[in-house]
């Protein structure tokens, strides 16, 4: 195996949950991550000879994720009809509380998976506890634009949730 297949390899087995993240995040249906899933790592092997490191692998990584997730949620979507997340995606026996819990984050979720694709992508890499400026640079937003996006998710998110939480 060639060393510049093997640096590949090991980056992605690092940062392989950023992969996981965003198929989760984007599509419901297990058929349709895993799809998803394997589209993003063939577009990340694709364009790894254009990566030159001028950013962070991991914050590359996101980019090609969501702008490839996002091309194939527009594709999905012509073809089925927008998607939304299960009402009740989980078979663990819950306790009241945490039924509750995983209630509420169902409906965040929900009205999470109403928000355009790069609203989505923001909210997704926000909740990773990135930066405005890495969120800057992974969506190629300023980093004022990812702050005032950010306020107006909220505003939306809260406007939607308002009446059922």
């Amino acid at each position: 195996m060639r060393m510049e297949t093997q640096i590949f390899l090991d980056e992605i087995n690092k940062s392989i949950g950023i992969i996981h993240k965003v198929a989760n995040m984007y599509f419901s249906n297990p058929e349709d991550r895993e799809d998803a899933r394997q589209e993003i790592l063939y577009q990340l092997w694709k364009s790894y000879p254009a990566f030159k490191g001028g950013a962070k692998f991991s914050t590359w990584m996101y980019k090609v994720a969501l702008n490839t997730a996002i091309t194939y949620v527009k594709k999905s979507n012509k073809i089925l009809g927008k998607k939304m997340l299960p009402e009740n995606y989980s078979l663990i026996a819950e306790t009241n509380e945490q039924a509750a819990i995983n209630e509420k984050l169902n409906l965040l979720y929900a009205a999470i998976n109403t928000l355009s694709g790069i609203d989505k992508a923001i909210t997704l890499l926000y909740l990773e506890d990135k930066t405005y400026d890495e969120i800057a640079a992974i969506t190629g937003l300023t980093k004022s634009n990812v702050s005032v996006r950010l306020v107006r998710i909220r505003l939306a998110l809260k406007e939607k949730l308002k009446n059922i939480i």
